[in-house]
């Protein structure tokens, strides 16, 4: 274990904290180690800390999740069930199953992170989520040390929700691993998204493989969102709003160009990107930080930022979004 590490390059924001001490957790038995010797300290699990933004110096251990490896569980003609340990890089195993023509989760194509943050999220994209593969999720309770094991109805499953996200078991859970279960037979790509369709047009494809839908997203995704390596990021920041039917028609008389998904007969979904271009974010540049000018979903640490200085920008956005729109948007990203 290290003392007193720069978090610079464990956040995509690339934001220069630190932490008091840094656990890099590559077994299982480390875990149980840190429990037992240090029981009162502050302990925070990190994966690809791409969906975080750290606001000061973190007083305690860091976590980083370093569990390697995947097997096979169960398998038949058409599904097999997969152990993913949750150290793994999530779009590399992605890539990975594409490349064995398994089904379910190529719509996920690079969405940084790994295995382990990816059910706590419920990471979603392009009308799919983690949830729709996940059987079993193992994690060790930090308070009490014992392992537990959540099934998918357990896991409280909802748009970027789960049980792991609720404020009560902030930290709480370390998850060393999820099964997941893919297709290999009798399955057919998710394309109903507008922008997969358009690619896929474009390239004269009717009826995509599994790899072609992938390369797909990848290009969506490759067109909209900045490298955190190139510019500080944590890709999308806000959540898209679910509004009811009341407002929605409001708005969609006051605005006939808004694109929105209809999620019920009384609820609709509306594009944070459309609204926070709608209000004049997109593109625009406040000192160090800004709104990408691709997608204004996207907020950027241009250089030397601090995490107060995006969270501000954030709050502006939404006090606007407010005024505008009468919604309130919500952060994805969690603030530290």
């Amino acid at each position: 274990m290290q003392k007193n590490v720069s978090l610079k390059n464990y956040n995509s924001f690339g934001i220069a904290v630190t932490t008091k001490y840094l656990a890099d957790i590559q077994d299982i038995k480390d875990i149980y180690q840190l429990i037992k010797e240090f029981p009162d300290e502050k302990k925070m699990i990190l994966g690809g800390g791409s969906n975080v933004l750290f606001l000061k110096d973190f007083e305690g251990i860091i976590m980083l999740n370093n569990l390697k490896g995947k097997e096979v569980i169960s398998e038949d003609e058409n599904e097999v069930r997969f152990k993913i340990m949750g150290g793994e890089n999530w779009h590399n195993l992605v890539m990975w199953a594409v490349a064995q023509n398994y089904g379910g989760i190529e719509n996920l194509a690079l969405i940084p992170g790994k295995v382990g943050t990816a059910p706590i999220q419920n990471i979603g994209a392009y009308g799919v989520e983690i949830k729709d593969v996940i059987s079993q999720v193992f994690a060790i309770d930090m308070q009490t040390g014992k392992e537990v094991i959540f099934y998918k109805q357990d896991c409280q499953f909802g748009y970027r929700q789960s049980i792991f996200k609720k404020p009560e078991n902030k930290n709480k859970y370390f998850i060393t691993a999820v099964n997941i279960n893919l297709h290999k037979k009798n399955y057919t790509p998710n394309i109903q998204y507008g922008a997969i369709q358009q690619v896929l047009k474009d390239k004269n494809i009717s009826s995509p493989s599994i790899k072609q839908v992938a390369e797909a997203i990848i290009e969506i995704r490759e067109s909209k969102l900045p490298d955190p390596k190139k510019i500080g990021n944590a890709g999308s920041f806000f959540k898209n709003p679910i509004v009811d039917k009341d407002l929605f028609e409001s708005l969609a008389s006051q605005f006939p160009d808004m694109p929105f998904y209809k999620i019920s007969p009384s609820k609709y979904k509306i594009p944070a990107g459309w609204l926070i271009e709608k209000a004049g974010f997109k593109g625009k540049r406040f000192g160090a930080v800004g709104v990408h000018d691709k997608q204004a979903l996207v907020l950027v640490n241009y250089g030397n930022a601090s995490g107060t200085q995006i969270q501000e920008l954030a709050t502006m956005i939404i006090d606007k979004i407010k005024e505008h729109f009468n919604i309130d948007l919500e952060p994805e990203v969690n603030f530290v």
